[in-house]
C-alpha cells in the first residue's frame, strides 16, 4: 500500500473540505462497508464527511416472505434447500433455516450455484430447491446453473428467486434523500459484470458525482476525494471509474447475455423497503419449469410484515445501526434480529465488529 498517495488523497480531502460544512457520501456495494470499517476511513476524514451505508447487501434485503417460503420447502418431503451459508440465519417472519432444522431436515450449503447441478444428480427422486439470492454480481452463474440443467435434462432443480437489481432501488434511494447526497460510490462488482455506463444515469439524471471503486483503502479515499473535489471546484457531477483494472465500459458480455437469456425484469420486495418497479431478476417463461415459486404455487413477489428493528431505515441510508434501538440489546451477531446483523456484508454487523 502507498502510504504516500494515500496521504496526498486524505490531504487533499481535507483541503477540498475547508469551505464545506457536511457532505454525504453513500456506498453501496457490502464489501466497500466493509472496507471502510476495516480500514478505519471515518477516522482519518474531516467531520464534515458522513459516510453512509445502502442497500447493497443481498441477504440483508431478501424478504421475510422468501425465508417463510424457504423453511416451508425444506419441511416438505422429498425436498432438498441448497443455499449459501449466509442465508441459514436471517429469520423469515418467525424463523431461520437454521432454527428449523432437524435432524433430517436441513439446509445444504454452497459456495457457487455450479454445486447445485451434483447435489442434484446425485438426489434425482428429490427436487432441489436453491435459494437464488443476490445482485447483477451472482445472477450470472445463477443462469449458468440453469442453462446446463437444461442441457443435462435434469429437471429436479428448482429456483427460489430473490436476485435484485442495482438501478431501481438506487433511484428509490435518491428519492428519499431527496438532494441530501452529495455523491455515492458505486458497487464495483456489479460494475464488473454490468460495465461503467451501467450507472451513467446517477450524473445524468439525478445529477450527483459517482465513482466506481474498488475495495482497498486507496481506492475508497480515491473515490471521497474525486466526489469532494467535484464539490468543492463546483464542477458538473461526473461518473468515474477509478476501478478499470476490473471494470469496462460495457462489463462483461457474456455474462449480459446469460442474464438476458434466462431471466427478465419484474417488480421485486425489498425487506424493510418495499416493492419497487423493475428491480427483481425472475425467469423468463422458457425456463419456469425451474421457476420454485410457480412449481410450488407461491407469491411470485412475497409479502413483506412490519419490523421492529430499523434494518429498513439503515438499508437506506437514514438512520445509522447505532441509532436502532434493538443493536447490541435483542439484536447481535450471536442473536440476530434483523437481517442487517447476520450478513459479513451486513450495515449492522460490520458496525458491530469494527465499532471503537
Amino acid at each position: 500500500m502507498d502510504r504516500s498517495y494515500i496521504s496526498k488523497l486524505i490531504k487533499g480531502i481535507w483541503a477540498c473540505m475547508a469551505n464545506i460544512e457536511e457532505m454525504k457520501i453513500m456506498e453501496v456495494c457490502g464489501t466497500h462497508t466493509q472496507s471502510i470499517a476495516k480500514y478505519g476511513i471515518p477516522s482519518v476524514l474531516p467531520p464534515g464527511i458522513k459516510l453512509l451505508s445502502g442497500p447493497g447487501c443481498p441477504v440483508c434485503v431478501a424478504p421475510a416472505s422468501f425465508i417463510d417460503d424457504a423453511v416451508r420447502l425444506m419441511m416438505m418431503d422429498n425436498v432438498i434447500i441448497a443455499t449459501f451459508g449466509d442465508m441459514v440465519r436471517v429469520k423469515g417472519t418467525e424463523t431461520s433455516l437454521d432454527n428449523s432444522r432437524t435432524k433430517d431436515k436441513k439446509p445444504v450449503v454452497v459456495y457457487s450455484p455450479l454445486e447445485v447441478l451434483e447435489i442434484a444428480e446425485n438426489n434425482r427422486d428429490k427436487t432441489v430447491v436453491f435459494l437464488a439470492v443476490g445482485f447483477e454480481t451472482t445472477a450470472p452463474a445463477i443462469a449458468a446453473m440453469i442453462r446446463h440443467a437444461e442441457e443435462k435434462a435434469i429437471h429436479n432443480i428448482n429456483v427460489l428467486t430473490s436476485i435484485r437489481l442495482m438501478p431501481p432501488i438506487l433511484e428509490r434511494v435518491l428519492e428519499k434523500h431527496d438532494g441530501e447526497l452529495g455523491g455515492m460510490i458505486c458497487p464495483g462488482h456489479v460494475a464488473a459484470v454490468m460495465g461503467q455506463e451501467y450507472f451513467r444515469f446517477l450524473p445524468d439524471k439525478h445529477d450527483i458525482c459517482s465513482v466506481i471503486s474498488g475495495f482497498d483503502a486507496a481506492d475508497i479515499l480515491g473515490a471521497i476525494y474525486l466526489i469532494v473535489q467535484s464539490k468543492c471546484g463546483d464542477k458538473k457531477p461526473e461518473l468515474k471509474n477509478i476501478y478499470k483494472r476490473c471494470v469496462s465500459f460495457n462489463g462483461n458480455e457474456k455474462a449480459k447475455l446469460l442474464m438476458d437469456d434466462v431471466f427478465t425484469a419484474f417488480k421485486g420486495l425489498w425487506r424493510g423497503i418495499g416493492l419497487v418497479s423493475d428491480s427483481a431478476l425472475v425467469l423468463k417463461e422458457r425456463y419456469m419449469k425451474y421457476d420454485a415459486a410457480y412449481n410450488f404455487n407461491l407469491s411470485p413477489w412475497g409479502h413483506e410484515d412490519a419490523m421492529e428493528c430499523s434494518c429498513g431505515d439503515i438499508l437506506m441510508g437514514k438512520k445509522t445501526p447505532g441509532e436502532c434501538r434493538l443493536f447490541d440489546a435483542a439484536c447481535s451477531p450471536t442473536n440476530p434480529y434483523g437481517p442487517c446483523m447476520v450478513s459479513a456484508e451486513g450495515s449492522c454487523s460490520v458496525y458491530y465488529r469494527y465499532r471503537r
